[in-house]
């Protein structure tokens, strides 16, 4: 939850509020009887990295760039929510299957597997098919590169294969 002491708290509680809603729809991992979202669990050890020593630098560099609207409470993941889930998320004018598809180029495109990871299993989440998911990877690997496409498939793969073991595909 954003500090009072910054500007505007209402409003970047609202946006922090409504991130956290949907980036823990978004990250689902499954129901299990009765009825417990494991997408917060996710969510929540996400929130938990962000409080190390060792994430503590990036914590500073945020704060000096963003001060003084920065708070130190869990500022990265802070902002991740706030900016991407509770502003861009949140919009209206993609269905979250196309945000997600997107997601999944960029991540892609840059190389990040835990993160590509993360959002094929929100993608399925958000309705998209495996085709949907091949062909948006085969998109972003002729115009990112094949290390990077081959990387990324064998990120899908194994995604891919949990999911169809879990029954979600």
């Amino acid at each position: 939850m954003p500090d009072t002491d910054r500007p505007n708290p209402a409003a970047h509680g609202e946006l922090y509020e409504a991130g956290i809603v949907l980036r823990r729809k978004v990250m689902l991992r499954g129901w299990v009887w009765p009825v417990v979202n494991q997408g917060d669990e996710y969510v929540d050890n996400q929130l938990k990295k962000g409080t190390s020593e060792f994430m503590r630098p990036m914590q500073e560099v945020c704060i000096s760039l963003l001060a003084p609207i920065a708070s130190e409470f869990e500022l990265g993941e802070q902002l991740a929510t706030e900016a991407a889930w509770g502003t861009i998320w949140t919009r209206p004018g993609l269905e979250l299957k196309q945000r997600s598809l997107i997601n999944v180029a960029l991540l892609a495109s840059q190389g990040k597997s835990a993160e590509l990871g993360a959002h094929i299993r929100g993608a399925v989440n958000n309705g998209a098919s495996v085709v949907e998911i091949r062909e948006t990877l085969l998109q972003t690997a002729v115009y990112c590169g094949i290390p990077t496409g081959m990387e990324s498939f064998r990120v899908a793969d194994a995604v891919l294969a949990t999911l169809k073991e879990e029954g979600k595909i």
